[in-house]
């Protein structure tokens, strides 16, 4: 693809030879000649003065560098859209299967693709241009909008329901049963009935074996445009708002309430009946023991402030010299 035309696909400014040939894209450090990149992250602006890229994305006020710069008010966006340029997944003709294991009274909609070995419940209804890769098991009940796409080994339990154009990666569970357990006198644990539908809104992706559970009374509510990343638990009852994104590993307990437009970066935990405020952000590790007002950033255990942590693991790592500096002082004392 010419240089020009890249440039007016993904409405960016070019300064720079119009007529190069782009043949794919790459990361900053390893571009080759043919190849466009992007600078999202100030760290590596000094890397575009010596990439091996013919093009780079940057935004309108870059300094100007030896490669073409095509330049663009998200250059992270843009590239994202340059991807699917030169990137081609696989496509999916629809058709059934023949080892598909589909209930009678299951109802598929238009154009579906149905993989080897996926089983379909009773009852369950699949909306049109659905793709379930082999392996993939629907229970009964569910109830599945249009352009669902389902990985290898995704399952939807019973009752469950998803919006349109959900993403499934491998080893998503969407509604397993939530953790809930009643002592009784002798020691042991009751198992509690998880009566209460997993449901997924519209534009709702969840990746690689992260597990929605579903209710013990009422619902687990995933909103529109959320992103659930790899390996995250959302407990029994919670609520997850619009657009939020909960990073790797994250672990919610039950009743959580999360608002829209938040982050939760890795290893979040956030302990049951909490509430996180809109667009607020919890950087990685950190624990939530209470709630979190509306736009805040809180860092560490317990979450506290995020400009407050900083200065707290500054002071952390001047304790040594600190405990130097007492004891010279009093041995000072003593003579």
């Amino acid at each position: 693809m010419k240089l020009a035309d890249l440039a007016q696909h993904l409405g960016a400014t070019l300064t720079g030879d119009p007529d190069q040939t782009i043949t794919g894209v790459a990361t900053i450090e390893t571009a080759s000649p043919g190849q466009l990149t992007f600078v999202a992250n100030p760290k590596y602006a000094a890397l575009a003065r010596t990439t091996g890229a013919s093009a780079v994305l940057v935004e309108p006020d870059f300094p100007e560098i030896a490669p073409a710069t095509l330049r663009i008010s998200n250059p992270y966006l843009a590239f994202a859209h340059a991807i699917e340029l030169f990137h081609q997944p696989p496509s999916y003709a629809p058709g059934i299967h023949p080892s598909a294991v589909i209930a009678p009274t299951a109802t598929i909609g238009a154009n579906a693709h149905i993989g080897s070995y996926v089983v379909i419940g009773d009852n369950a209804v699949i909306g049109d241009n659905a793709i379930l890769l082999p392996h993939v098991v629907i229970y009964p009940n569910v109830r599945a909008g249009n352009n669902l796409f389902a990985h290898a080994h995704a399952v939807v339990r019973e009752f469950c329901q998803l919006g349109d154009n959900v993403i499934l990666q491998n080893g998503a569970i969407i509604g397993a049963d939530g953790f809930g357990f009643a002592k009784q006198k002798d020691g042991s644990w009751y198992k509690i009935q998880q009566s209460g539908p997993t449901i997924l809104e519209d534009d709702v992706e969840v990746q690689a074996n992260a597990c929605i559970d579903r209710a013990s009374l009422g619902e687990t509510r995933i909103h529109s445009g959320a992103k659930i990343d790899n390996l995250v638990q959302v407990g029994h009852g919670s609520t997850v708002g619009q657009n939020t994104l909960l990073c790797a590993q994250v672990g919610l307990a039950g009743s959580t309430i999360i608002g829209k437009n938040v982050i939760l970066a890795g290893q979040v935990g956030v302990a049951g009946h909490c509430t996180v405020g809109d667009g607020s952000i919890a950087t990685a590790q950190s624990g939530i023991p209470s709630d979190v007002p509306p736009g805040k950033v809180v860092s560490g255990y317990p979450a506290v402030d995020n400009r407050q942590w900083l200065k707290t693991v500054a002071m952390i790592n001047r304790l040594p010299d600190l405990l130097k500096s007492l004891k010279s002082s009093a041995k000072n004392n003593e003579k």
